[in-house]
Order: structure tokens, then sequence, then C-alpha cells
């Protein structure tokens, strides 16, 4: 892949994922919110009661979980407005390292696995992905903990929290560097979603080209409003599968990222929610979650085209407005440039030379 074209995905991909996270922000603090376990489904007991001839235990259940329109106005009208982009600060900072952490490691280990195994493949797609994920999770693990941290952090309305530089210094001295890398296990489990996200958004691609055969080769670029929203279609779909199928690994992420949690690993961390909670609170939180997915992803990929087309386009406009610098005389004290233009009477170039930038004489022409 040409060094410009990469350059043009990554700043594409940091200006989607931006978009995407600061338009859906509050959903993300809810589904947060939902995951922990602030909130639980398992019965308190309360101490015995002694009675003549008895002894009485008395078992409380826990209010059920709130819908996501609840929590919504729960902490609109407990904690205010502000409360809802908790943890927006270090998701911003997050996003655009993370994009381009995993799109360069994605396409290293491609270029390199193209070579030993069949070029283009599902299996090139499935090892680059993981290896990727697993690069960018390691590498970025430290700032989504102080994300979920102060995300987690409820305060009275109007009331002044810590910013993320504050909350970090807390894990430091309370946890050490080892505390910021809670939960990475889960994460670790979290690129199985990422590897199924991509191998079915290729599918659901590949069936689009086949079907429209009107994809731009170079880019991939929708050409037209019906490509364009197929793609979004096409993310959409892949995204709600990978969700739904990989989610519990963020339930148990989240409880390993609390502060003073009980919760120590992940295979500890999946029985104990089973075993106290049942399995359906692994899937705490999924609504929420694919409220924010599938729009998240939508402008996501919407601010992610529309950055790639205008970019390329914009570079192919100045390519065909400007003709390329020839090389034609070199040495060890100077460079020449030779500008090509076509006229009615051949080529004709003109020699430049580079640490003047002026004209010095019509050269001959070039066959």
């Amino acid at each position: 892949m040409p060094q410009h074209s990469t350059l043009f995905h990554l700043v594409a991909g940091g200006c989607g994922g931006t978009a995407g996270a600061i338009l859906t922000c509050p959903l993300e603090v809810v589904k947060t919110r939902l995951q922990s376990s602030q909130l639980t489904l398992r019965p308190v007991c309360l101490p015995e009661i002694q009675l003549p001839g008895m002894s009485v235990r008395l078992i409380h259940l826990a209010p059920p979980s709130p819908g996501v329109l609840k929590s919504l106005r729960a902490i609109l009208e407990k904690e205010g407005m502000r409360s809802l982009f908790r943890g927006l600060g270090p998701n911003l900072v997050g996003v655009a390292p993370s994009r381009a952490i995993y799109f360069a490691a994605y396409s290293g280990v491609k270029e390199r696995l193209n070579v030993v195994l069949v070029p283009e493949s599902k299996k090139v797609h499935m090892l680059s992905a993981a290896c990727a994920g697993v690069t960018s999770a390691t590498l970025t693990n430290p700032i989504w903990l102080v994300k979920t941290r102060m995300q987690l952090e409820a305060r009275v309305k109007g009331e002044l929290g810590g910013n993320a530089l504050q909350c970090a210094m807390r894990v430091y001295r309370t946890e050490g560097l080892h505390g910021f890398y809670r939960g990475i296990s889960a994460s670790y489990a979290g690129v199985s979603e990422t590897i199924i996200h991509f191998v079915i958004y290729e599918e659901l691609k590949q069936q689009l080209r086949n079907s429209c055969h009107s994809l731009s080769p170079p880019l991939g670029l929708p050409p037209n409003s019906r490509d364009f929203f197929g793609l979004m279609g096409a993310a959409a779909v892949s995204k709600t599968c990978a969700s739904c199928i990989a989610y519990p690994h963020e339930v148990i992420r989240t409880r390993l990222r609390e502060e003073g949690s009980r919760y120590r690993s992940f295979v500890q961390t999946l029985q104990l929610v089973v075993h106290e909670e049942g399995p359906l609170a692994l899937y705490r939180g999924l609504l929420a979650h694919l409220i924010r997915q599938i729009p998240n992803t939508a402008i996501m990929m919407a601010t992610y085209e529309l950055v790639v087309h205008l970019t390329s386009s914009t570079l192919r406009t100045f390519r065909q407005a400007i003709r390329p610098w020839k090389r034609v005389d070199s040495g060890p004290s100077k460079l020449w440039y030779h500008l090509t233009q076509k006229n009615s009477s051949g080529v004709m170039c003109l020699a430049v030379h580079p640490s003047t930038l002026q004209t010095v004489h019509p050269g001959r022409a070039i066959a």
C-alpha cells in the first residue's frame, strides 16, 4: 500500500473514531454504569431473627437493573449533564493512537503473512486482526482503565470531580503500574469480537461489490449514495453480530477495572458473576451497548469514508494540475530535476536547481 494511502486511512480512522466517541459518549457512560457491580441482581441476606421455636433469615431481593432511559434520566437529575460526558477526555486521547497502532500493526503483519500464506485470504485477515488487536489493547489499556474509573465515579449534581490526570495518579499511588493493566485479559478475549466483526464485514462488502460492481478499486470508496449506505449497513450488521457474540468480555472487563473490587482474573470474575448473579448478568448493558455501537459505527465509517474521499480526490486533482518532477542529473554536490510538460512540438523539460528554485535553462526534448 502506498505511504500516502496509509496516511489517509490513519487520519480518516482517527477522525471517524473521534466523531463517534463524542456523539455517543452519554450512551457509553450508561453502558458502563449498567455493567458495573454497583447494580446487582443477587439476593441480599439480612441477619437472622430469633423467634420462639424458630430461626428466620430474611432475604431481600435487590431491585432489578434499570433500563437505558431510566439510567439516563437518573444521571441527569442527580449528577447533571456533565456527568454524561465523564471519561470523554481519555476516550478522545485514546481513540487516535489506538487507531494508528491498530492499522499500523494490521498492515505490517498482513504484509508479512501475505508472503508465507495465501495472499489476502481469510486466514491472513484473521491473524492480522488478532495481532493488531493484542498490540493495540496492550499499549492503550491504561487509557481505557482511567476512562472506566471516571465513568463509574458518581457525584452530586454540580460537584466538580477529578480530571484524568488526578485519576491516573490515584491509580498509581494505590495500585502501582500493575493497576493500569487491570482487565487486560478481558481485552485480549475481546480481540475475538474484532475478528468476527472484520470477517463478517469483509464478506458482506465483497458481496456488495459483486452485486453493484461500482465500488472504486483503489480505495473502495462508494461513488454514490446507494453504495455508501450499503457499506454502512454492512458495518452495522457485522458489528451487531460480533457484539452480541462477544459481549460478556465487556462486563468482565468493567468488573476487573473497578476500584477496590474483589475481582482478580478473567476466569475468577466469570465464575463469580455467573454463580452470584446468573448467566444473564453477562449481558447487562447490552441494549445500551448496541444503541451506542450502531450509530457509532455509522458515524465513524461515514467520517472515515468522507475524509478518505476528500483527501484522495484532492491528491488526484493536484497530480493532474502539476506534472511530476523527474530526476535527470545528480552528483555529489548538486541535484537537477526536470519538470516535463507536453505541448504541440513534443515534451519540453525545464531544469531547476532545488536549492535556488530558479529556472536555469530549457532542456532538450525527451523522447
